[in-house]
């Protein structure tokens, strides 16, 4: 059996990232655009980063995939991807499907939302 550390390690090995301290200052920017990966619930419950594209990771290859009836015009934009779930472990393997899909400049925040809240990076209440 694959065990998910060594997954995540592999995805790690492969696709770009970094703590949220590192990544705070492309909030905002134009041209990026932050994937939030969580359950519904954990938005709710904890917050998001303002602007974050809401993808639950369920939905994020039928919404890659421009030729997919659920695809989603956000990953057609050309933007960096900066995908982020609770402690980085969802993320990484998001960003590398994502990458392996075939979207340019994937990256994700190896520790999450909890290492965003804790670098002071900005917080909107609930789903948006």
């Amino acid at each position: 059996m694959r065990r998910i550390k060594d997954m995540v390690a592999e995805a790690n090995a492969e696709v770009a990232h970094a703590p949220a301290g590192e990544l705070i200052g492309l909030h905002g920017a134009e041209d990026v655009t932050f994937v939030d990966l969580r359950d519904p619930r954990e938005l709710e419950r904890e917050g998001r980063i303002p602007g974050a594209f809401h993808c639950p990771r369920g939905m994020l290859e039928f919404w890659i995939d421009p030729e997919s009836p659920y695809a989603k015009p956000q990953f057609q934009s050309g933007h960096r991807f900066v995908f982020y779930c609770a402690s980085g472990w969802r993320s990484a393997l998001a960003a590398k499907t994502a990458q392996d899909m075939g979207l340019p400049r994937v990256s994700h925040v190896s520790d999450g939302f909890s290492g965003w809240k804790a670098a002071g990076g900005p917080v909107a209440e609930g789903r948006g």
